[in-house]
């Protein structure tokens, strides 16, 4: 019987960022609107907190099921730089705050592409 390789989560770097990304995030969403708490906010939050969880869950699989723990984190990835447009576009967040989480979020999700081609 083969032995199947685990990933340490926290040794891996797109772990990391994505952690760095969520804690961003917490700390940005502390100015946002008391209103906002149960409808962007919260889309928010849980998107970014999608990302280091799948990544954290996945590597405890084998890589093909790793693979797909990981699409979901890329695709959490996507829906929260659109919710920063919104957030922007609302006027909760300015344009620097949007572009530092924006150039963070395609880092990371070019880092997982890679990552998740490695596994392949």
């Amino acid at each position: 019987m083969a032995i199947k390789k685990r990933h340490n989560y926290k040794n891996l770097k797109i772990w990391k960022l994505s952690l760095e990304i969520t804690n961003d995030i917490s700390d940005m969403l502390i100015d946002f609107p008391k209103h906002e708490r149960f409808d962007l906010s919260s889309q928010i939050s849980r998107c970014s907190i999608s990302m280091p969880s799948n990544i954290a869950e996945g590597s405890a699989r084998t890589n093909k099921s790793f693979s797909h723990f990981l699409d979901i984190a890329s695709g959490s990835s996507f829906e929260l730089g659109t919710q920063l447009l919104v957030a922007r576009h609302r006027k909760y967040i300015n344009n620097d705050t949007l572009k530092n989480l924006e150039e963070k979020i395609e880092e990371f999700q070019r880092m997982t592409m890679g990552f998740q081609n490695g596994l392949n």
